[in-house]
């Protein structure tokens, strides 16, 4: 169902258009926003497009060529659909947000909902999705906030499994796979072909580089290089992700340079300062080294030990 209409705002005692209240029994300490807000515009649907007829569409939706809405999908407000996409039962997508092409959302899924930090006042901050994700049931992606990015950004050809958590202000890279629950607090930077396993969990504000490996239940309260595995509460890093950059074809001599570097840093019993001479040293003759350098040079919450 089309429909740029809806029924009387609900505002839990504030005036359409207030900010939103805390009011509300056994809500203490929560947001309570309207509950059948009104959408402006009407939806723009690609007659190549499937819609479910108990799909509701209202808002300034775009939906792209060939996207499939299947039964009881909601999307509304500022949202784009890029050609291909599908989404499946029970999913709800919110804007303002921008979905690239061909991603699959698997029924349940919440997408581009207000974040949960209590900063929060229903600001249009946004949501980024690129190409080729899949969404796999219950996986919930938020919006940003004024306070951080104002955004949260998702790359492409990532794989979100079962009950995965992106929040706000979030900026996903490419490539990466989250096993089930993984989960992303606020502000947490992923690189490319990233891994994290079952029930992983990182700090707001943390970093995960590129080609990295996140082991199952690991809780990540600092940092994590580009290539190196982590594991454990709180975890540690336990050398480098050889088997992956094999696979994604670096060279004997690239992951050898990589090792080594990870020496310098890990196992000589040298500090941050100390180390990053004689890493740089290396990166200089050893260009695949220089991510690492960069990574560690740019600080953060700190390096995991």
């Amino acid at each position: 169902m089309a429909d740029n209409q809806s029924s009387t705002p609900v505002t839990n005692g504030a005036p359409e258009g207030k900010a939103p209240s805390h009011e509300g029994e056994g809500l203490t300490g929560s947001l309570v926003f309207d509950c059948n807000p009104k959408f402006a515009g009407a939806p723009e649907i690609d007659p190549s497009a499937i819609i479910a007829p108990s799909a509701i569409v209202r808002g300034n939706v775009v939906i792209g060529p060939e996207v499939v809405v299947k039964d009881h999908a909601i999307i509304e407000g500022e949202v784009t659909l890029g050609q291909g996409t599908v989404v499946e039962p029970f999913v709800v997508i919110r804007g303002p947000s921008v979905i690239g092409k061909y991603n699959h959302f698997y029924q349940f899924a919440s997408i581009g909902e207000a974040c949960q930090d209590l900063k929060y006042r229903g600001e249009a901050t946004k949501l980024f999705i690129g190409d080729h994700n899949t969404f796999r049931e219950h996986c919930s992606v938020h919006r940003g906030t004024t306070q951080g990015l104002g955004e949260t950004r998702v790359g492409s050809y990532n794989l979100f499994m079962v009950n995965t958590h992106v929040a706000h202000d979030c900026v996903v890279g490419d490539h990466c796979i989250f096993s089930n629950n993984a989960t992303l607090a606020g502000h947490v930077t992923i690189g490319d072909f990233v891994i994290f396993g079952g029930l992983a969990a990182i700090h707001q504000f943390g970093r995960v580089g590129a080609h990295a490996f996140v082991a199952g239940m690991a809780a990540l309260n600092m940092d994590v290089p580009p290539y190196v595995m982590a594991a454990g509460h709180y975890a540690k890093a336990y050398g480098i992700n050889k088997v992956g950059l094999a696979r994604r074809g670096f060279s004997e001599e690239q992951i050898s340079a990589i090792k080594k570097a990870y020496g310098l840093f890990y196992l000589k019993h040298k500090t941050v300062e100390e180390s990053l001479p004689l890493l740089e040293e290396l990166a200089a003759q050893e260009p695949v080294v220089q991510p690492f350098v960069d990574f560690i040079k740019a600080n953060g919450r700190g390096i995991i030990r």
